[in-house]
């Protein structure tokens, strides 16, 4: 009975948000319309950047205001042409669709018509034939707007969608950033200016994430929040059902395994739902059936005095729980050890683009490696990555974009406010994903900021108060005992480049620096330690021996280093090691990245350099140290 009440309290505690963002799934009252493809693409190179508003291009075909191009969405707008000034834009840049709705969603009084865009980066507006319908600040979220209404109106034209998207960073944006005006005539032009930014990593534009039309009934599911727990052999689901367009409803819940058994139903918009002989969601490799996933269907009856509306959404649910001790990570009340990767969406061509080729690959390659884990660094990914994560088992530490934070302006109330907009929005999208084990509010800010104290105390303090079930973090490189959030966080997060950032060259001190991190942070806060980042940057095929920096040998060397004190700590607190980085990704062009980041393990084409099978026999072994998997598992698998 006590384990029911806290699933209660925790679940009210989820619901804080005021509308849902149910992920657009089609269903027997739900139909989906992909607006992927090529758009027609027009960057405002005017002086002031805004001449495309000055002169209304939403309102007539963009192609009628000036030169357009072809631009695939989704895709960061960058790398697609040769034009070196669009590769590097800052500014307002102009998409344009036409679209065929089917008659049958307009005609029909009785149906929802939305559009919904995944991501844009980073201030969007939106109009729907000259008509603005919605505007979103944040690059990594979705957004949209109800257009059903407005299409009615002129219901014989087709439907003109265009969306403005501006990339300018400021001290208040998230990430932060700031415009640097040149005003040395002789030796900048007139109106010179550059994007300056704090962290490394390019700064991808463009629409990133599919745009899509999607339909609901007029009385419709809003959003469906759950909360998991077990008690021996039977899974706990506590659910509730929000419902929008209806005065009364009913509302049937049903619970259905992977063969489309039913295993607990209910007629209540809220209630717990007991599941004998539950399954349990389980982490890639601590499990001979990781990633197991039941499906809720949650079906809506309404009326009103014209008409009956039914409405069917299935979520699909992982039965699991996340705890913290003062020195272990528990899922399922098992300890688990996260052997995993730090990414990045980045990749050639297509930029931040979502790509499903890539994402496709990037699981194989993530199997292959051991890894059961990583961390969205350094801002939200795209929702259909955390769906495989759901079905695969791989743990995520779900982060805001809140990385570059070095400023004491981007500490004031303004960025507080939006920060906590974006933990807003980011718990209400992901708070349902079994792999989402933990947030991370922030990346490597100015944390021993006088300011630091009171931002990250209310941050993080509201991320708890919208989901108590996960742990919440964020990740440092600040001294501990200047640490102003870490007494705030469930779990220290440390990122460390001994030999590399501090004292280059001399990996013979990284054993001694190591160890003194790990005794500081531990010894002050009593709290379980992830190694959050760790690596060196290798130029694949470059070698040396003895290893000098920037070979595969000495990338190799490195990490060997690292995992020789991994090995005696995680005996005692440290509870896990994500690699930096997964692959080589762009950045900014400076004298330090050679065509960007080369920390990879793998390249940005996705070759394994000879630090992936260094890790992949880690990994492997890490696995395999539990002695609770199967034979097959003893050895690497495709999805």
């Amino acid at each position: 009975m006590l384990r029911v009440l806290w699933l209660f309290a925790a679940l009210d505690s989820v619901l804080l948000s005021d509308t849902g963002m149910l992920f657009p799934r089609e269903s027997s009252s739900r139909e989906v319309k992909e607006l992927n493809g090529l758009w027609v693409f027009r960057a405002d190179i005017s002086p002031n950047r805004n001449q495309g508003f000055e002169r209304a291009w939403y309102k007539s075909r963009l192609a009628e205001t000036g030169p357009v191009i072809d631009m695939p969405v989704p895709a960061s707008y960058n790398d697609i042409t040769q034009d070196p000034t669009l590769r590097d834009f800052i500014g307002w840049v102009w998409y344009e669709r036409e679209v065929t709705v089917p008659a049958r969603w307009i005609t029909d009084q009785g149906v929802r018509v939305v559009l919904r865009v995944g991501s844009a980066h980073y201030y969007s507006v939106v109009w729907v034939n000259g008509v603005k319908v919605t505007e979103h600040e944040g690059g990594h979220l979705p957004f949209e707007a109800e257009i059903g209404t407005l299409l009615r109106k002129e219901p014989t034209i087709p439907c003109r969608i265009t969306i403005a998207v501006n990339n300018t960073l400021t001290l208040h944006t998230l990430p932060p950033g700031s415009i640097q005006y040149m005003n040395d005539h002789t030796r900048y032009p007139e109106g010179f200016f550059v994007q300056n930014t704090n962290f490394d990593f390019y700064n991808y534009a463009g629409i990133h994430r599919p745009v899509l039309l999607y339909t609901t009934p007029k009385a419709y599911l809003d959003d469906i929040t759950v909360v998991t727990d077990f008690m021996d052999n039977t899974g706990l689901v506590r659910y509730s059902v929000s419902v929008q367009g209806a005065a009364s409803a009913t509302v049937k819940v049903t619970l259905m395994d992977t063969g489309g058994h039913c295993v607990a139903s209910s007629n209540e918009p809220s209630g717990v739902l007991k599941v004998a002989d539950v399954n349990l969601w389980w982490p890639y490799l601590m499990h001979e059936n990781p990633g197991y996933l039941y499906s809720l269907e949650v079906r809506l009856m309404a009326a009103d005095e014209r008409s009956t509306y039914e409405d069917v959404y299935a979520l699909p649910v992982g039965i699991r729980t996340v705890n913290v001790t003062s020195t272990q990570f528990l899922i399922n009340n098992k300890p688990f050890y996260f052997h995993g990767v730090n990414k990045h969406e980045d990749a050639d061509i297509r930029g931040k683009g979502l790509d499903w080729p890539l994402v496709v690959k990037d699981f194989n390659l993530i199997k292959w490696l051991g890894a059961n884990s990583f961390r969205t660094s350094h801002y939200p990914y795209a929702e259909e990555i955390l769906q495989m994560c759901d079905r695969h088992g791989i743990v995520v530490i779900d982060e805001s974009p809140g990385v570059g934070i070095k400023d004491i302006r981007s500490f004031g109330n303004a960025s507080l406010t939006h920060h906590l907009a974006v933990m807003d929005e980011l718990v209400r999208r992901d708070k349902n994903h079994p792999s989402v084990v933990m947030w991370s509010v922030a990346n490597e800010p100015a944390a021993e900021m006088p300011p630091a104290e009171n931002y990250f105390k209310t941050l993080i303090l509201h991320t708890k108060a919208l989901d108590p079930t996960r742990p919440v973090t964020y990740i440092t490189d600040s001294n501990y005992a200047r640490d102003k959030g870490a007494p705030f966080v469930d779990v220290i997060c440390v990122n460390s480049y001994f030999s590399w950032y501090h004292d280059p060259g001399h990996v013979e001190i990284i054993s001694l620096q190591l160890n003194t991190q790990f005794e500081d942070w531990y010894g002050k806060y009593k709290k379980p330690i992830i190694q959050s980042e760790y690596g060196a940057d290798a130029v694949p095929g470059i070698h040396n021996d003895p290893p000098v920096m920037f070979t595969e040998e000495y990338q190799k060397v490195v990490l060997q280093s690292y995992h020789n004190v991994f090995d005696q700590k995680r005996k005692k607190y440290v509870i896990g090691e994500l690699i930096w980085n997964f692959a080589d990704f762009m950045t900014t062009q400076g004298i330090t990245r050679v065509v960007g980041n080369k920390k990879g393990i793998f390249t940005r084409q996705r070759q394994p350099k000879a630090a992936a099978f260094l890790l992949k026999e880690r990994y492997w072994r890490l696995a395999n140290e539990t002695g609770t998997l199967p034979l097959w598992t003893k050895y690497p698998c495709p999805l």
